[in-house]
């Protein structure tokens, strides 16, 4: 649907937009961004007032949403300056080129219909006419905003701010590029500025309240909300439920209920009013009027995905009752895939194969290749014509987008491996390493050894930093390490596996050759490291950092100017490693062009990491994590029995891995592979066979 208004809208056929988005409105009354694109398509046609109470239904219904806000923003903007704005300004622009305020204008519209492209181009419009106007600034950190770089977006609107400070426009973009950045302080000191400029705002006024909540200030939530629901239009369903969600933050859960109850029967769908009814009837005990008062709502409302999952996570798991919810839920909507779903896990749980298997089919003959039913028509494959199971994927390849390949040829070697089919499997992995290789990284560059170490520098008794590197090779499972520790710890980094890694040293492959020439010192190498750290969030140098990659040579650097740092190094049996890496890949995106080419690496790699440990080169940890590859509690004793310190229990470590030992399945097929790396098993601890 929103594809439908989407296009209406860039052909300027607001008429069209407008139908869609009614129909989708009275398809989904509870959902937002209904309401939200139906505001756009009268904002186009012109219809300000409607457009108005549209977007401010959004709000009420999504108060903590920034896009409706920033969305509300361009709204008001556009009422404020013309009426039919879209038209008005074209018009304005096509008689005179240089009317700055028409470009702003327009740019400012496009950003409301979500057109950036077209936000950019006019504000690079409005640059040829008044290049340093500070409303360009704004334009500008709202598009970098909605890019998602909120860096440059928090760079350029604080700027534009200090030179326009009572600009609400600005003042709400720079509330969102400070809530991007988790600033939530200074993100709730812009907003409140917005609130002082524009009173009559309870929308932006919830919003407060959600940031008070997040900051743990609850008595300063209470506040804020008392005086929305106090307001002529501030008592809405929205702002009961924030007020029902303030309660149960406070202890407060029988206070959430009389809040929150009387929404069930104006928002019987609404997902989040769910939730907090739920928590609100745990905690009093009231499991009984929790299914009363749901079974009421779904005789009035029987087609409402949310409100059946919510009766039946009032259902013991696995039971009868659980049974008799998901039969009625089926009765009422006979081909919903979810409840279908539902049924099938409740026949796995009461050991039904054949019935759960049944269902399956059911789910894929009304939506072929879904994953639920494929995966689990392919477990009854497996367990009794494992061969089978391997066709029935190779057969979901061959029919599926190419697009979908490189996920279903991992799931393809997965079922080879547990087929009882190794050279397969290795087959299909070494294919989609080859298909993928040309968009992944080289394998980083490995340095020799130098004949001797330069001195490790002196930590001064009194130095507290003790900044903590955590590596490891693909296939060591190194991920599952960063999993527990980031559970109980706040300073624990990941941002090198995302889309926006700090640009230091560390994170450069080049780095060994500029501190082989001396292009980069020691002391550069390490200030640039600090340096970057308060923009990940880190006000000194007590810093968790899970490393890209690793090599020996980086101690020239660390060992003189470095000398209070760790490092953890988390390791499996090499080989497992090895078939690790070739079968699931590994967090970082390195290239594999031959198993050959895998081995000679990670063994030079893992040689390295002996080295650091036999000849004691840096303070270090070595932790093998072969038993508690897949099990979250084994992982927190291994951690708390190297540390000394308790880490808070997960429930999952992820994506299921291989187990310790599996290489040996594959001992044939890649004997001359584990070859290379038997010797340096043996050196870390492990059997030659």
């Amino acid at each position: 649907m929103q594809d439908t208004i989407i296009e209406a809208l860039r052909r300027n056929a607001s008429d069209e937009a407008i139908a869609a988005a009614r129909q989708w409105v009275a398809a989904e009354p509870q959902q937002p961004q209904a309401h939200r694109w139906l505001a756009l398509a009268l904002q186009q046609h012109g219809d300000a007032d409607a457009a108005q109470a549209c977007i401010e239904q959004a709000l009420a219904l999504a108060p903590d949403d920034a896009a409706l806000h920033l969305q509300h923003a361009g709204l008001l903007l556009a009422q404020r300056r013309i009426d039919d704005a879209g038209q008005a300004l074209q018009r304005t622009t096509a008689l005179n080129p240089n009317e700055f305020a028409a470009y702003l204008m327009q740019a400012h519209l496009a950003l409301g219909r979500e057109d950036i492209d077209e936000a950019e181009r006019l504000g690079r419009m409005a640059a040829r006419v008044e290049p340093d106007s500070p409303e360009l600034g704004a334009i500008e950190g709202m598009v970098a905003l909605r890019r998602g770089d909120a860096d440059r977006a928090l760079a350029v609107l604080s700027a534009a701010s200090q030179r326009l400070p009572n600009d609400p426009r600005l003042l709400y973009a720079l509330g969102f590029a400070y809530l991007a950045k988790d600033l939530l302080a200074f993100a709730e000191q812009a907003f409140r500025r917005v609130v002082e400029l524009n009173p009559a705002n309870p929308a932006l006024r919830g919003l407060l309240v959600q940031l008070a909540l997040r900051q743990g200030h609850a008595d300063r939530a209470a506040e804020t909300l008392r005086e929305v629901l106090a307001m002529p239009d501030g008592d809405t369903p929205g702002m009961r439920r924030l007020a029902g969600e303030l309660e149960l933050a406070s202890g407060q859960p029988l206070q959430a209920l009389d809040y929150l109850r009387p929404l069930l029967a104006q928002l019987p769908g609404d997902r989040a009013t769910l939730q907090l009814l739920l928590v609100a009837w745990q905690r009093l005990g009231r499991e009984d009027e929790a299914r009363s008062a749901l079974d009421e709502a779904l005789a009035a409302q029987a087609q409402l995905h949310d409100l059946w999952l919510a009766r039946l996570a009032v259902a013991p798991v696995g039971s009868a009752e659980a049974v008799e919810v998901v039969e009625r839920w089926l009765a009422a909507m006979p081909d919903h895939l979810p409840a279908l779903e539902a049924r099938m896990r409740l026949h796995d749980m009461n050991e039904d194969a054949a019935a759960a298997e049944a269902v399956a089919r059911r789910i894929v003959a009304l939506e072929p290749g879904r994953v639920s039913g494929e995966q689990r028509i392919v477990e009854a494959l497996l367990a009794r014509a494992p061969l089978d199971a391997v066709a029935h994927v190779q057969a979901l390849i061959d029919a599926a987008p190419d697009a979908a390949h490189p996920e279903l040829r991992v799931w393809l070697g997965a079922v080879q491996d547990r087929a009882g089919e190794p050279a397969a499997a290795l087959a299909t992995w070494l294919r989609l390493h080859g298909e993928l290789a040309p968009s992944r990284l080289p394998l980083p560059p490995q340095a020799k050894a130098p004949a001797e170490w330069p001195p490790m520098g002196e930590v001064a008794a009194d130095n507290p930093l003790r900044p903590l590197f955590v590596w490891g090779a693909p296939g060591s499972g190194v991920e599952r390490v960063v999993t527990v520790m980031a559970a109980g710890s706040q300073v624990l980094r990941g941002d090198r596996f995302g889309p926006t890694p700090p640009a230091d040293a560390f994170q450069n492959f080049h780095t060994l050759q500029r501190l082989a020439n001396d292009t980069l010192s020691p002391g550069q190498f390490v200030q640039q490291w600090r340096d970057g750290l308060p923009a990940r969030g880190i006000d000194d140098g007590n810093v968790i950092d899970w490393l890209l990659w690793w090599d020996n040579a980086l101690l020239w650097a660390l060992r003189p100017a470095l000398p209070e740092g760790r490092l953890v190094v988390a390791v499996r049996d090499p080989r497992d490693m090895l078939l690790e890496w070739l079968a699931l890949g590994a967090p970082a995106p390195l290239a594999v062009t031959s198993a050959d080419e895998a081995a000679r690496w990670l063994a030079r790699a893992l040689e390295q990491v002996a080295e650091l440990h036999e000849q004691d080169l840096y303070t270090h940890l070595i932790l093998r994590i072969d038993d508690a590859v897949n099990d979250p509690a084994a992982m927190g004793g291994l951690l708390e029995e190297a540390f000394g310190l308790r880490f808070p229990p997960v429930s999952s470590l992820g994506p299921g891995t291989l187990p310790a030992g599996h290489w040996r399945r594959y001992a044939q097929v890649l004997s001359a592979e584990f070859a290379h790396l038997t010797p340096v098993a043996v050196r870390l601890g492990y059997p030659d066979a």
